[in-house]
C-alpha cells in the first residue's frame, strides 16, 4: 500500500473529491459498501466512499465474528441462499486467508433437543452439497463419547452424539478495512467520518451528494453519475431524504456476544447449540478468550449506539449454564463483549429470528440505488450484483463499455501469501523475519497472521532498537500497529484502532486500559489535535470501555 490512506491526509484526499467526477459514489463503509469500492474500481470506474462514522463502525464490526453458510437458514428452506453464501466461504477465505481461517464446529444432540441424530446428519450432508464443502471438511457424525472427548465442558445429561461441520472464522472489521484498502489501491477515494447530508438533483436525477466532515465542519458537494446507498442501519433514512421510503422497509434487530477470559471459561471447541426457545447460540474459543452469542431481539433506538441490557446479558448466561453447567458463569465473569444492529428486510407476521437474510435491490425514481439486507458472507456477490446494476445504466447512458467483475479470483489488501495452502508456510517466514528484527516470538506472530502479507510494511517502521524516546513507552508490535493504522488505514480516534484495526477492546481489554493513554497521546502528536479534540477522544473511549465490561 501507498500512503494514499493516511489519516495524516484525510482533509486533503476530501478536497480531491470535491473537484473530482466520479462514475459511482457508495454512501457506507462497511462490508457492502467496501465490497462494491472494490468491485467498482477494479473495473476500472472512478469510485468513491463516504461513511459517516469510521469503517467497519456499525453492523461490520458487531457480528458474530464468522463466514459462515447459514446451516440454520435450512430450516427455513432458503436453500438458494445457503447454496449461494456457502459456496462465498470458500471464495473469502481463499481471498484474504491472514483474516479469515477454518473453524471446525460441533452441532451436540440431546434426547430433548431440537435436532435429532438423522435429521442433523441429513441437514449437514445437505448443506455440504449446496455449499460446495471440500471433502476433507465435509460433515462428520460423532457418538456421545467422542463428542465429550472433543468438547469435556459439554452437558452430559441426554446427550446423545453431535455433527461436526466446518465454519469459517473471521475478524470482520479487519475483512472490511482490507477490502477497502484493496480498493484504494484500485484507485477508489474513500473517507471516513464524512456524512451525506443531502442529495444534489437535476431535472429529478441525483447527481451527487452534500457532505459533512464530522471531524472538522465543513461541507463538500461530491458528484457522481451514479450514487450507491450501503448505509446499512440507515438505508432508510437516505431513502426518505431521497424522497423514496416506500414499499419494503427495514427491520433492525439487535445481537450481542459477550467475551470470557479461558481461564474461566476453557472452552477448547467452538459449539453451535440450541436454546430453549430454540434460538441458536454459538461459543467460539479465540486467542486466550471465549465468546458467545448471539441474541436476536427487535431494535428501534439509535443503530450507531446498541448496548448490552440487563436482560441480553442474562438470556446469554442462562444459555452458556444450560449448555455448560460446570461452568456456573456468572454477570461478574464477563470480561467484555458487543452489541450490534442487524438490518434486516421487513416482512409481515415474520418473528424477527424467523426473518430471511436476503438482500436485496431498490432503484428510486432518482437514480438512488439501493442496497439492503444480506450476510457479511455473502458481501462480494452482493457488490457485484449491485454494480453489475451500475455499469449496465452507465453503458446505456454513456456508451462506455465497462468490464465484468474481476474479485472472485481477487486477493483482498495483505491477502497475497499463496491462498489458503500456502498461508501458514508464508506466516512462518515472515514470524522468523519479525524475530530477526529484534520482536518477541509471540510479537511477530501476532503481526504476520493479523496483517499477512502487509506485515513488511509494519516492519519498516521498526524504530532502531537503541533509541528508547522512538517507542514512545509502548510494545514494539502496538507501536508497529498504530503506526501503520494512521498512516495507512485512516485510523483517525483511538477508538477506531483499538475497537476496529486491532479488536484489542473486545479480545485484549486489559491492554486497552493500560496502554490507552500512551496510544491517545501519540496519536495526538501525529493528527495534530486540539485540547478538546484529544479530551473528547478520551472520553468517548472510556464511555467504549464502559459499554464493553462495565467498567473503564
Amino acid at each position: 500500500m501507498t500512503a494514499s490512506f493516511s489519516a495524516i491526509n484525510r482533509t486533503e484526499y476530501l478536497q480531491d473529491m470535491a473537484n473530482a467526477q466520479f462514475d459511482i459514489l457508495v454512501i457506507g463503509g462497511g462490508i457492502t459498501g467496501a465490497g462494491i469500492a472494490l468491485d467498482a474500481a477494479s473495473r476500472g470506474l472512478k469510485t468513491a466512499v463516504v461513511e459517516m462514522q469510521d469503517f467497519a463502525a456499525g453492523t461490520s464490526s458487531r457480528s458474530t465474528k464468522l463466514v459462515h453458510g447459514g446451516l440454520r437458514y435450512l430450516k427455513q428452506f432458503e436453500v438458494k441462499m445457503v447454496a449461494e453464501v456457502g459456496r462465498e466461504r470458500a471464495v473469502v477465505y481463499e481471498n484474504g486467508p491472514h483474516v479469515t481461517t477454518p473453524e471446525p464446529m460441533l452441532l451436540p444432540i440431546y434426547t430433548a433437543g431440537t435436532f435429532g441424530r438423522f435429521s442433523t446428519s441429513l441437514g449437514l450432508m445437505v448443506y455440504d452439497r449446496l455449499a460446495g464443502v471440500k471433502y476433507s471438511e465435509r460433515r462428520k457424525m460423532l457418538n456421545a463419547g467422542a463428542t465429550a472427548d472433543m468438547e469435556p465442558l459439554l452437558r452430559k445429561e441426554g446427550l446423545l452424539g453431535s455433527g461436526l461441520y466446518v465454519e469459517y472464522r473471521t475478524d470482520d472489521a479487519r475483512l472490511t478495512i482490507e477490502v477497502m484498502k484493496e480498493a484504494v489501491r484500485y484507485g477508489a477515494q474513500a473517507v471516513n467520518y464524512v456524512k451525506a447530508d443531502g442529495f444534489m438533483k437535476e431535472n429529478g436525477q441525483i447527481i451527487g451528494i452534500q457532505a459533512t466532515d464530522q471531524i472538522h465542519g465543513q461541507t463538500y458537494q461530491l458528484r457522481a453519475s451514479k450514487v450507491i446507498n450501503a448505509s446499512g442501519p440507515w438505508v432508510d433514512e437516505l431513502r426518505k431524504t431521497d424522497g423514496s421510503r416506500e414499499g419494503k422497509t427495514l427491520q433492525m434487530t439487535k445481537g450481542i456476544h459477550l467475551v470470557f477470559d479461558s481461564s474461566r471459561f476453557p472452552l477448547r471447541q467452538a459449539v453451535y447449540f440450541d436454546t430453549p426457545d430454540g434460538r441458536m447460540v454459538f461459543a467460539v474459543p479465540r486467542d486466550g478468550k471465549t465468546y458467545v452469542g448471539t441474541t436476536d431481539t427487535v431494535y428501534t433506538d439509535d443503530p450507531a449506539h446498541p448496548l448490552i441490557s440487563e436482560s441480553d446479558r442474562d438470556y446469554v448466561i442462562h444459555a452458556i449454564n444450560g449448555m455448560f453447567p460446570q461452568m456456573s458463569i456468572r454477570a461478574e465473569d464477563v470480561e467484555s463483549g458487543w452489541a450490534g444492529v442487524r438490518p434486516l428486510i421487513h416482512e409481515e407476521g415474520k418473528d424477527p429470528s424467523e426473518i430471511s437474510r436476503k438482500d436485496e435491490v431498490w432503484v428510486s425514481a432518482s437514480g438512488l440505488i439501493t442496497i439492503a439486507g444480506g450476510k457479511l458472507t455473502g458481501y462480494r456477490k452482493m457488490a457485484e450484483m449491485v454494480v453489475d446494476l451500475a455499469a449496465r445504466q452507465l453503458e446505456k447512458e454513456t456508451g462506455q463499455s465497462i468490464k465484468v467483475c474481476l474479485t472472485k479470483k481477487m486477493p483482498i489488501s495483505g491477502g497475497n501469501v499463496g491462498g489458503s495452502a500456502g498461508f501458514e508456510s508464508y506466516a512462518e517466514r515472515k514470524i522468523k523475519d519479525g524475530v530477526a528484527l529484534g520482536l518477541e516470538r509471540r510479537a511477530a506472530e501476532r503481526l504476520a497472521r493479523t496483517y499477512g502479507s502487509n506485515v513488511d510494511a509494519l516492519y519498516d517502521r521498526m524504530p532502531d532498537p537503541r533509541t528508547k524516546a522512538e517507542w514512545h513507552g509502548l510494545p514494539p508490535e502496538l507501536l508497529l500497529m498504530l503506526k501503520y493504522a494512521i498512516e495507512e488505514e485512516m485510523t483517525v480516534t483511538p477508538a477506531d484502532f483499538f475497537v476496529r484495526r486491532t479488536g484489542d477492546l473486545f479480545f485484549r481489554i486489559n491492554e486497552v486500559r493500560e496502554w490507552k493513554t500512551t496510544v491517545i497521546r501519540y496519536m495526538s502528536q501525529r493528527l495534530l489535535w486540539t485540547d478538546e479534540q484529544t479530551e473528547a477522544y478520551r472520553q468517548e473511549l472510556d464511555r467504549l470501555l464502559l459499554e464493553a465490561s462495565g467498567k473503564k
